[in-house]
């Protein structure tokens, strides 16, 4: 095949993944609408310095993150893909780094390309990567820090190890004003053990302090502006958000030792059998292959790192997987009978995988299934055949992928692409109207947009709707939530009434205009509070309900 075919294979590839099915998926609350619309705030007030949410003070995160989603609703509009343009270009662009870091360890093109091509592919990486969170982004300045490391570290020339140390400052900088002291703690804990058993800790010592004083002046300028409008932010970052989060007995997402183990093998879909192989190897190789070594050192010491902290998301990890491409590609690409069998065992798991989702979707999951309350109610048929079509096509390209003749086992890098063009149609009812309020939203819009005050219980729903309507003036009612922190200064107090004062609340504002409230009930509760004054209005859709309250003298 001619290298022009491939690159355009390879591009229509990509289109059919990353770019085309987007603005079919509706945005899930609290992250993507919550994210969507701080980016909005900002656009609107010009304010790139501070991040606020609903008007409120909004320190959960620096800024950096947020400067390039802003960026994707600034090019493309108000729209879904706007939203998630800037996890996917960071997605890109950590796999464009992938490939060059595979050209200058491995000294081969179809390595670089095959691990680009895994990366990807992979399932947590596509996940998070379509998704709008600022994981991506974090992921994007790790991984250029690693590159720059390895460039420093293989430089033939003063120059060379210079650019190499100013870019890996750059990308901390970057990754610190990110998501925080976590994008200068992961590439230590990769660094220095291979530095270390690459006797290169010296030449860490010496050229060290370089990276760190471009990392500070990069991101001292947002450091002291922040610092001098908003005077709080760093002692409830720094103590709130590191300390308590990671370390702490009231970590937020508490999860045991090994709960990164399920999330590793599930992330690796659909390269699983890739995963034994690639680890064990690189060990073998580490005194033959300072690549792999270092690779391996990126992946483990991370891990371990993520294992030990208190609290755990999925998404922590996904730095993790840039370097397990590479190796699962050098791997695959190794003139080894084991490797065969590898990649034989891949196309079977990928097929075995298939079926067994399908055959959950068909007799569990479907309004028809054993499931006692099924997931899929009577009338949703076209989801049902969305979400089996979905999972028979991965079984379809596990069954083309077994033969490793030929590179028909890179056939496995399709087994996710029916699923991404088909999720967005096969979400079930039940879980859109609690967690993807667009289409709520967009059936009481009319009634929202003519309230002169707008109230919710949920800032996820809260979100979805500033987003939609663009505008930002929502109250809080009987819950704070994530917006705790911002809710207790004193020009803020206003914006949350508790349940017992609503009446009379109520009473005072509806003299002044018509009054909006967007319920979500919890998923033990049938209705709304009943001692809420009589609406006039109400509209309800699923878990999620609207109270119209018409102006009354």
């Amino acid at each position: 095949m001619r290298t022009g075919t491939k690159t355009a294979l390879l591009i229509a590839l990509f289109a059919l993944f990353y770019l085309m099915p987007i603005e079919f998926r509706a945005l899930w609350q609290p992250d993507e609408t919550r994210y969507a619309e701080i980016s909005r705030e900002m656009l609107f007030s010009g304010n790139w310095v501070v991040p606020h949410f609903f008007d409120l003070r909004y320190f959960e995160k620096p800024i950096a993150g947020y400067w390039v989603n802003n960026l994707g609703q600034l090019l493309f509009g108000h729209t879904n893909f706007g939203v998630r343009a800037g996890s996917i270009f960071s997605t890109t662009l950590s796999a464009v780094l992938v490939y060059w870091l595979g050209t200058q360890m491995f000294a081969s093109r179809k390595i670089a390309l095959s691990g680009s091509i895994i990366f990807l592919t992979s399932l947590l990486v596509y996940g998070v990567g379509t998704y709008a969170v600022l994981d991506p982004i974090l992921m994007l300045w790790l991984v250029a820090a690693m590159c720059s490391y390895w460039l420093a570290s293989q430089a033939s020339s003063t120059r060379q190890r210079l650019i190499g140390y100013v870019l890996l400052g750059a990308a901390c900088a970057m990754g610190f004003m990110t998501k925080g002291f976590l994008a200068l703690a992961v590439p230590v804990l990769a660094i220095l053990p291979w530095a270390i058993w690459q006797r290169r800790f010296g030449e860490l010592l010496r050229w060290g302090p370089l990276t760190m004083l471009v990392a500070a002046l990069l991101s001292t300028p947002w450091a002291l502006a922040i610092h001098q409008q908003e005077g709080d932010f760093w002692h409830y970052f720094f103590w709130v958000e590191h300390i308590q989060r990671f370390a702490e007995s009231d970590a937020q997402h508490k999860a045991p030792f090994w709960y990164y183990i399920p999330v590793l093998l599930a992330g690796c879909l659909p390269w699983l059998a890739l995963l034994p192989g690639s680890l064990v190897g690189a060990w073998r190789q580490r005194s033959q292959q300072a690549g792999s070594i270092y690779l391996l050192s990126w992946v483990l010491l991370p891990l371990l790192f993520f294992s030990i902290a208190k609290g755990k998301l999925p998404t922590y990890i996904l730095p993790c997987f840039a370097p397990l491409a590479l190796l699962m590609a050098h791997y695959a690409h190794s003139a080894s009978t084991k490797v065969v069998t590898a990649l034989k065992v891949n196309g079977w798991i990928n097929l075995l995988f298939g079926l067994v989702i399908t055959i959950v979707v068909l007799v569990v999951l479907a309004p028809w299934g054993v499931a006692h309350r099924p997931i899929y109610s009577g009338d949703e048929g076209m989801g049902v055949l969305c979400a089996a079509l979905s999972f028979i096509g991965w079984a379809v390209m596990g069954w083309l992928s077994r033969k490793p003749e030929k590179g028909r086992w890179q056939l496995a890098a399709l087994c996710p692409l029916a699923l991404a063009l088909l999720v967005g149609f096969a979400i079930p009812d039940k879980v859109r109207d609690s967690k993807q309020p667009q289409s709520f939203v967009s059936a009481v819009h009319d009634q929202l947009a003519d309230s002169r005050y707008l109230l919710a219980n949920n800032p996820g729903v809260a979100s979805a709707v500033a987003w939609e309507l663009q505008r930002s003036d929502i109250n809080f009612y009987d819950a704070k939530g994530e917006l705790q922190y911002g809710l207790s200064y004193p020009d803020a107090k206003s914006h949350y009434i508790n349940a017992d004062n609503f009446a009379d609340w109520l009473r005072i504002h509806r003299r002044l205009g018509k009054v909006s409230l967007v319920l979500m009930l919890n998923a033990s509760d049938s209705t709304p509070d009943k001692n809420l004054p009589e609406p006039d209005d109400v509209y309800r859709q699923g878990r999620l309900v609207y109270y119209g309250y018409d102006p009354k003298p």
